[in-house]
């Protein structure tokens, strides 16, 4: 006798020799293209949440720092919290106040270590829930800045849940989950802050939100001024001027506020206006100065450059624009250098490779900090090498062969394959440039930023998932051109789901 398989229709007639034919309304159905595309979001984060977890639990030896001793990531987060909880004093040094470091990261570590314990499955579980975040509004921005935007953001998705980079990187202790949940969040938020019809209560309250996810991230990075400049420009190639700054009005008041209760205590702390650390001259110095270039070419860090003797305290807001002076003054007396520096910083900032290239080995002889004090020696090919790292240090794992030589082929593989679709999905978006330019303004302004500081590859994939937006869209754009070849197969079988 003939079954009835399942079909997207409601009924079926089936008929059988010297039988009567038989009506059967299938109780079931397949879901149709739209419940589909409702299920690629779910799909995705469940994948996200797998991969980061299986990595998470295989590599207790990397991640597990409270069984360890060693923080992968930066341990200056993590001291800055435990000395939080212990004496309700932000500070390097138990009891003493300073800012030489943005404290958002460091108070949810402190509310996380407070409430469920210090370990690297707690951090390892928070960070995951930050990157679920961080894809759910990649997705979203997709869905309004692109044709075809839910098959543009599954795909952006999928790339972000299974870049083999951020994986590791948001497992360690660090920064970059939160930067990146609050940066795609506030990039959401301006999406549809510009596409809101009218100013009413809704739109003043989604601007106060985007103000105060603005002012979070910048106590996480403050790297985002020149993007919110930016953004303004971006506001007006739909909107008037009177409208532009009526939306964004709030969005500026709302982060200023959130971040005055920072700016007032550091005043209370150095007796003067110290608007987020006391390390951003260093920061200006560690990419300019005359030792950039050598150690960059060779493959380093410029992180690893100390400044010499200096008049100051280097942990004071006085040593810090000694520091920024002495990159100044490098600036004024050598413009010359001035090309070919910013080309070697640009050319690491978007290297297919893992920037840097190369760490410093363990050595018999310890360092006192991570400012500088590094033993600079030569290879036997008369190329800049650094030793004099101590036994044990975090550092030394990226030397290994899982990490510098497996790890770092990946990444060229994988980012580069992405980097090339996605000046291909650039130049396929050329028509929609009054939408998607906000995605290349992010782009501009996170090379801008770090470039004029120092680049690192840490550095820049806060934003690479809104980059591979465009690889998804070069990605859908090939599929429909492969269809259209084909003669139109969705219209000519009608119960095939339309993905695109």
């Amino acid at each position: 006798m003939a079954t009835a398989g399942f079909v997207s229709s409601g009924a079926t007639r089936i008929s059988s020799p010297g039988r009567p034919s038989l009506t059967i309304t299938c109780m079931l159905r397949l879901p149709d293209a739209g419940s589909r595309r409702a299920l690629l979001l779910p799909a995705i984060l469940i994948l996200a949440a797998a991969l980061r977890l299986t990595a998470l639990l295989a590599l207790p030896q990397v991640f597990a720092f409270e069984q360890t001793g060693q923080i992968h990531g930066s341990e200056a987060y993590d001291t800055y919290a435990q000395n939080l909880l212990a004496t309700g004093v932000f500070g390097r040094e138990p009891g003493v106040p300073d800012a030489a470091i943005q404290p958002l990261y460091a108070y949810a570590l402190a509310g996380l270590y407070a409430l469920v314990g210090r370990g690297y499955l707690q951090v390892g579980l928070f960070h995951i829930a930050l990157d679920l975040v961080g894809i759910t509004a990649l997705f979203h921005i997709a869905r309004r800045l692109f044709p075809r935007g839910a098959i543009v953001g599954a795909l952006g998705g999928l790339f972000y849940a299974c870049y083999p980079y951020l994986i590791f990187q948001n497992l360690t202790l660090i920064d970059t989950p939160l930067f990146m949940a609050l940066l795609h969040l506030f990039v959401l938020a301006v999406v549809l802050l510009r596409g809101r019809p009218r100013l009413d209560r809704g739109t003043w309250t989604l601007a106060l939100l985007a103000g105060v996810v603005f002012g979070l991230a910048m106590l996480v990075r403050s790297i985002l001024p020149l993007f919110a400049v930016l953004v303004a420009v971006w506001f007006l190639f739909r909107l008037s001027p009177a409208q532009t700054v009526l939306r964004l009005t709030p969005v500026a008041v709302a982060g200023v506020l959130v971040v005055t209760p920072w700016m007032a205590r550091n005043y209370r702390v150095y007796n003067q206006l110290v608007p987020m650390t006391i390390t951003s001259g260093a920061n200006l110095f560690q990419g300019n100065n005359p030792d950039v270039v050598p150690y960059m070419r060779a493959g380093y860090d410029p992180q690893w450059i100390g400044p010499g003797e200096l008049e100051n305290d280097p942990y004071s807001p006085e040593g810090d624009r000694e520091r920024a002076q002495l990159a100044l003054d490098y600036w004024r007396e050598h413009p010359e250098a001035i090309p070919e520096l910013m080309w070697v910083k640009f050319a690491a900032h978007w290297s297919i490779d893992i920037f840097p290239r190369r760490n410093p080995v363990e050595g018999q002889l310890p360092r006192l900090d991570y400012q500088g004090d590094v033993i600079v020696e030569s290879d036997p090919s008369g190329e800049l090498a650094l030793g004099g790292l101590p036994q044990g240090d975090p550092v030394a794992v990226y030397g290994e062969p899982l990490f510098d030589r497996i790890g770092r082929i990946v990444h060229r593989f994988y980012f580069g394959g992405l980097l090339l679709l996605a000046l291909a999905g650039s130049v396929l978006s050329l028509r929609r440039w009054r939408d998607v330019s906000l995605l290349w303004f992010l782009q501009l302004s996170m090379t801008v930023m770090y470039v004029l500081f120092h680049p690192s590859t840490r550095y820049r994939v806060p934003s690479d998932p809104l980059l591979f937006l465009f690889s998804a869209h070069a990605l859908v754009v090939l599929a429909l051109a492969v269809r259209a070849r084909r003669g139109g197969l969705v219209r000519t079988h009608k119960t095939r789901p339309e993905y695109l």
